[in-house]
């Protein structure tokens, strides 16, 4: 017996984000989401910075690039129509040494070919302080679209449209397996009891990986669980930063670098690094999962990366445990900021999809299957594009 036509797994932001596309487009359809938490957003939704990105960073022609500048029109109207506090902010990207001045010029060209508008090259230390006036460095681009968001808040308020519009949300509920019952029909197994439905679409996240390999055995990517920690300026120190400073991102490292971001609904934040979780969800130094942790220490990818980048990472685990290497590593953004200026913030974890081989998966990634479709791999700017993210996948779940 079907009890819905769509099970949707992970109320986090893209989840719930699909489940609020598919519902524009056929409200007659029942809809569950289903996710393992007591609330919604309560994972890599509810721990980011908050950042509504410009794109500025993607690969022209990406899945990236492209949801990005689709979601980002999206947010910023839903945002104003649902009146969710936001603020385009501007960003700053900031080269500190003459050597990252040819990347700044590529970063600056990948927007434009991202038609994006208003980018302007600020070509000196001067011209860098008339939109933050105490930041550093040698030269920058200016990026005006770029802007805060609380998205626990865009979560909270995708879970309250759709609860109006008949979704059930199912939460603390663990899925254990997914099969497929006569007819075609397909199967949620949870510790709460079997949902049956006509679809199944997952938005796992940190656990996508697990999620896809239930209906697709061949999936070969692994997610490796990174946090990032965060520190807060103390109240008396936020006249430093008045929205986004950014560094030019190292070309040798899977990670944009330590910057300043003002948030929505007040307040900096510095930060963050990038280092080993001990589980998926160890948003501390102490949580340690030991059988997440040896899958992660296992994997031939994670291996291969640790080889390739151990330099970089254990600068980023210095960075962790000496508050002073943090800093340093802060300080060329904001020349006045030190220790005295921080508070400790903090932390989330990212989801990294890896393959085999040690090849990180840098593009949005969704896999088929009858009966499921899998949201295989949403890396940073998914929060920003979660709207056009769940427009691709009601497009592929909607499909005659």
């Amino acid at each position: 017996m079907i009890q819905y036509d769509i099970a949707i797994i992970g109320a986090g932001i893209v989840g719930l984000g699909t489940a609020y596309q598919i519902l524009e487009k056929r409200p007659d359809l029942r809809i569950i989401v289903i996710d393992k938490a007591p609330s919604v957003a309560a994972h890599q939704t509810g721990h980011n910075s908050g950042v509504i990105h410009s794109g500025i960073y993607y690969k022209p022609g990406s899945l990236r690039a492209v949801l990005c500048q689709r979601g980002y029109r999206q947010m910023v109207d839903f945002c104003v129509q649902h009146e969710i506090t936001h603020q385009l902010c501007g960003k700053i990207i900031v080269a500190v040494k003459p050597e990252e001045l040819a990347r700044l010029d590529d970063i600056y060209e990948r927007g434009l070919a991202n038609g994006m508008q208003g980018l302007r090259r600020l070509h000196n230390l001067t011209e860098i302080q008339t939109i933050e006036p105490h930041a550093g460095g040698i030269a920058g681009i200016y990026v005006p679209q770029a802007g805060i968001v609380n998205y626990r808040r865009v979560a909270e308020k995708y879970a309250e449209i759709i609860g109006s519009k008949g979704a059930v949300l199912q939460l603390n509920t663990r899925v254990l397996s997914l099969r497929t019952a006569s007819g075609g029909m397909q199967v949620v197994v949870t510790d709460q009891g079997d949902f049956h439905c006509r679809q199944i679409i997952s938005c796992g996240g940190l656990y996508s990986d697990k999620l896809s390999r239930m209906s697709m055995p061949q999936a070969e990517a692994q997610i490796l669980p990174f946090r990032g920690e965060y520190y807060q300026l103390r109240p008396e120190a936020e006249y430093l930063v008045k929205g986004l400073i950014y560094p030019v991102p190292n070309p040798n490292f899977p990670f944009l670098g330590v910057h300043f971001t003002r948030l929505a609904e007040g307040g900096v934040e510095a930060g963050p690094n990038a280092v080993l979780a001990f589980a998926r969800e160890g948003y501390t130094r102490t949580t340690v999962h030991w059988g997440e942790l040896a899958e992660t220490l296992q994997f031939p990818g994670f291996r291969v990366l640790a080889r390739r980048y151990w330099r970089d990472g254990w600068a980023e685990m210095k960075r962790s445990f000496f508050q002073e290497a943090f800093v340093s590593a802060l300080r060329p953004l904001v020349p006045a900021i030190s220790a005295a200026h921080l508070l400790p913030g903090g932390a989330g974890v990212r989801a990294m999809a890896c393959s085999p081989h040690g090849d990180l998966i840098d593009d949005f990634l969704f896999y088929e299957a009858p009966g499921v479709i899998h949201v295989a791999n949403a890396p940073s700017p998914a929060a920003t594009a979660s709207l056009a993210i769940g427009e691709t996948v009601a497009q592929m779940a909607l499909r005659p």
